[in-house]
């Protein structure tokens, strides 16, 4: 199966380089990626799924050909929101359903509470729903531990520290978020073919997925007074109604399965498969597991 690559024009003037299979106009599966990755990491879903709809993955903006706005400012929510809904109106309106993992699921989450009657259903691989995430963020120790990273990431010059080395310190993401095998790393998938995937990534530049997080006040709270302490979201503002799976790798060391408690409260119309062994890169470890959830999703 080929994967086509092309550049998406947005109304509001952002293109999204996208990497796309099946026939255009079949129904809609998107498919959102996390940090610090690329569209490519769904390949093998695109190929499994484009006999029978029209797939696409795009780079988020800040990712490989993405626009790639100045200011931390472009990158909150609501712009990331945005987004991908203008490529789903422009693809037909509506999405069969929108498969998301780690940052990619932070939009997919948004989206769907602000947006249900684009999405027919929701795919969530290993993302928080913004309220558990407040919650474990605010009050539990082993979370702010988990998400220490996220600070270094908001420091002024990460993107420069991520660089040095041919990207010594990103490499660590792949072996510390649950590698189970300290001889693989990654698992085993990071082979040199993989790795260089993730080097035409970025060398485009890291500052993108770095302002994701500058922008975000979802991280852990270094002082009391900390925009985390404080931040409210109304229950009927992070809702989502739109029927959705969600596949938890419970070997993820940055997000714990408590994120999971009390998730049916904002997400009434709810599945979930919990998956004992597997960590946060479980697209990557496990894609025909991966590709058979996303298959019982639609099936329901």
């Amino acid at each position: 199966m080929t994967i086509e690559t092309f550049d998406l024009a947005l109304p509001h003037g952002i293109t999204l380089s996208c990497r796309a299979a099946g026939r255009p106009g079949a129904p809609l599966l998107v498919f959102l990626h996390g940090f610090p990755e690329g569209a490519f990491v769904w390949d093998e879903l695109l190929a499994h799924f484009a006999p029978r709809y029209r797939c696409i993955a795009p780079n988020l903006r800040g990712y490989e050909r993405s626009s790639a706005p100045a200011g931390v400012e472009a990158y909150r929510a609501k712009h990331l929101v945005a987004d991908i809904r203008a490529l789903i109106e422009q693809q037909g309106g509506r999405a069969a359903a929108l498969v998301a993992h780690d940052w990619g699921g932070a939009v997919a989450w948004g989206l769907a509470a602000a947006h249900p009657s684009l999405l027919e259903r929701l795919v969530i691989v290993n993302s928080p729903h913004p309220a558990t995430f407040l919650r474990e963020l605010r009050d539990n120790p082993a979370q702010q531990a988990a998400s220490a990273y996220m600070n270094f990431l908001c420091r002024p010059d990460a993107e420069t520290l991520l660089a040095e080395n041919d990207f010594a310190r990103l490499w660590t993401f792949f072996e510390r978020m649950g590698a189970t095998d300290a001889s693989r790393p990654g698992g085993g998938w990071l082979t040199q073919a993989v790795r260089e995937q993730y080097r035409e990534v970025w060398r485009r530049g890291l500052g993108g997925g770095c302002n994701y997080y500058r922008a975000s006040p979802l991280r852990p709270p270094l002082k009391p007074d900390d925009a985390v302490m404080t931040l409210q979201l109304p229950a009927e503002t992070v809702r989502v109604r739109v029927p959705t799976h969600v596949v938890w790798a419970e070997a993820d060391t940055a997000l714990p399965p408590a994120l999971l408690d009390g998730l049916e409260n904002f997400v009434p119309a709810m599945t979930l498969t919990r998956v004992p062994g597997a960590n946060h890169w479980i697209v990557h470890e496990r894609p025909a597991f991966v590709a058979a959830e996303i298959e019982r999703a639609l099936a329901a």
